[in-house]
């Protein structure tokens, strides 16, 4: 397929925002593309490149490449270039990139350079994925959109699963089953304002569960095979012996277990999330850094044990299981409310909250126990509750600091998801942020950057920082009328895609 083609099609979805016209323009162009080339251009839809990140920045990009007068240039062409692109290293390396880069730009037309300019800057932004796609894809393949859904929860990629639906056809979506071995992408929770809401909001017999501050993992195991991965779907397993080494010690197998890796202080309370994320993040020395600062897990679900997926099974039949598996000292503390009319109940589950805060636990999760395990959503089922305003946003450009500051990024600018796959500013930051949290954010910042003029660095949006706030107040500023009150940035999110950042429709809401 012409990258030309992909061209066109991204900037007829990003100019239109009737959700069934994106649908038709996309299921055009997947039913057009070889199957070999779908994975590639759903990805480039989505401004992702399969090789990551390359080293090409704007000092690279801006310099005029005269474009090619006629459309030439194939999606697997690209996708060769960006992959050489991606393998230069060593000396005269910048100076090999620049010469790759021209040569590419020099095969695109000026539509197609301005489409690989947004892809390799993070800036393609039309929401071609998610629902959208996967729904293009479905209608491309002539399948149930409903079971397109569920084998990319399972299997964790559209484009993989894109790729063999349309080289095969529905009956394709068989082999995208609950594996032993293969990450699945974790239920996700909504969120209410308190537990007494989150019971009446469920209105059936549910849990309330203490809502840890650690580093979310999947623990897979079959025989002596321990595989651990994150959030992500990353592969850590080297990175948390210890953790292996419980689930070896576990009498079950063929298991997925859903749980966080938490450290407790010598008083018994959470250590700081910073501190188990830059744990996590250590590849080197993996023993020094277990000696410091020792990880281990609390579960509170099982996907699938003796082989078997127990996805579908309700909360309380997946407990059962969890608990046959597990000792209780490795499953999270709850409190079940049979009856959400019973005020003893619900009191109790207020107090149970309260408690978890004392502990240092963020909260709780309050869960219906009649609901499945909806693998990569974020179901109605499970709602999250904080003691305070909270949103996940996205940086979308620092200021450069001063005073103290000088030399580092830190008045961070920030946004909330839009339904166009863009980002809505509500507003800047600089309170929060610990000597220790600034040299990080500047550097991974830089890393991120895509322009520079002197005071402000916009960045590829994609990191994810925690942040607190007051409330919501009216401002002509911004594009959505409304800014953040006293906001201060509790963390970073290093662990978390911008594409599960909270939205602007979520914000407003919230706001109500």
């Amino acid at each position: 397929m012409l990258l030309a083609r992909v061209a066109d099609v991204s900037r007829e979805v990003a100019a239109t925002s009737a959700r069934s016209r994106k649908i038709a323009a996309l299921a055009d162009l997947f039913s057009e593309a070889w199957p070999e080339d779908v994975a590639l251009v759903i990805s480039y839809l989505a401004g992702q490149l399969p090789q990551g990140r390359i080293g090409i920045g704007w000092s690279i990009l801006k310099e005029p490449v005269p474009p090619a007068a006629v459309p030439a240039l194939t999606v697997g062409e690209a996708d060769a270039a960006f992959t050489a692109l991606a393998r230069v290293s060593g000396p005269g390396s910048q100076a090999e990139r620049r010469d790759r880069v021209r040569r590419l730009m020099a095969a695109a037309t000026e539509d197609e350079q301005q489409f690989l300019v947004r892809l390799l800057t993070g800036e393609v932004r039309q929401g071609a994925l998610d629902a959208v796609a996967l729904e293009a894809v479905a209608r491309a393949a002539g399948a149930p959109a409903a079971d397109v859904r569920r084998a990319v929860m399972l299997e964790g990629s559209l484009p993989r699963v894109a790729r063999a639906l349309l080289a095969e056809g529905p009956a394709a979506l068989e082999q995208f089953r609950l594996r032993v071995g293969s990450p699945v992408q974790p239920m996700l929770a909504h969120t209410a304002k308190s537990v007494t809401e989150a019971v009446r909001t469920l209105g059936v017999a549910c849990v309330v569960e203490e809502k840890l501050d650690g580093i979310r993992v999947q623990v897979h195991r079959s025989g002596g095979d321990v595989r651990i991965y994150t959030r992500s779907l990353d592969d850590i397993t080297d990175r948390l012996p210890e953790v292996a080494h419980q689930a070896l010690e576990t009498t079950g197998d063929g298991f997925i277990l859903d749980g966080e890796v938490i450290a407790l202080a010598a008083d018994g309370r959470p250590v700081p999330f910073q501190d188990i994320a830059s744990r996590v993040g250590s590849r080197l020395d993996v023993e020094t850094a277990r000696a410091a600062l020792p990880l281990y897990p609390v579960y509170f679900d099982v996907l699938a044990a003796d082989g078997e997926s127990v996805l579908d099974r309700s909360g309380a039949e997946r407990h059962e299981i969890l608990a046959r598996l597990v000792p209780e000292p490795t499953r999270v503390r709850r409190v079940v409310v049979d009856d959400p009319e019973a005020a003893g109940q619900v009191r109790s589950a207020e107090e149970f909250f309260a408690a978890t805060l004392r502990r240092g636990h963020e909260g709780v999760l309050v869960k219906a126990l009649d609901a499945p395990y909806s693998a990569g959503r974020r179901g109605r089922s499970w709602l999250k509750v904080k003691p305070v305003h909270t949103l996940d946003l996205v940086v979308l450009a620092a200021e450069r600091g001063h005073g103290r500051r000088t030399g580092l990024l830190s008045n961070l600018h920030l946004g909330a998801r839009a339904e166009d796959g863009g980002f809505v500013m509500l507003g800047k930051t600089f309170k929060g942020l610990t000597d220790e949290m600034l040299r990080w954010q500047t550097e991974r910042l830089h890393e991120l950057a895509v322009d520079d003029d002197g005071f402000t660095v916009r960045v590829r949006p994609e990191l994810v920082v925690e942040i607190a706030y007051d409330g919501l107040q009216r401002s002509p500023r911004y594009p959505a009328g409304v800014a953040l009150r006293f906001a201060r940035v509790l963390r970073h999110r290093p662990d978390k895609p911008a594409a599960e950042a909270d939205t602007i429709d979520q914000v407003l809401a919230a706001r109500a």
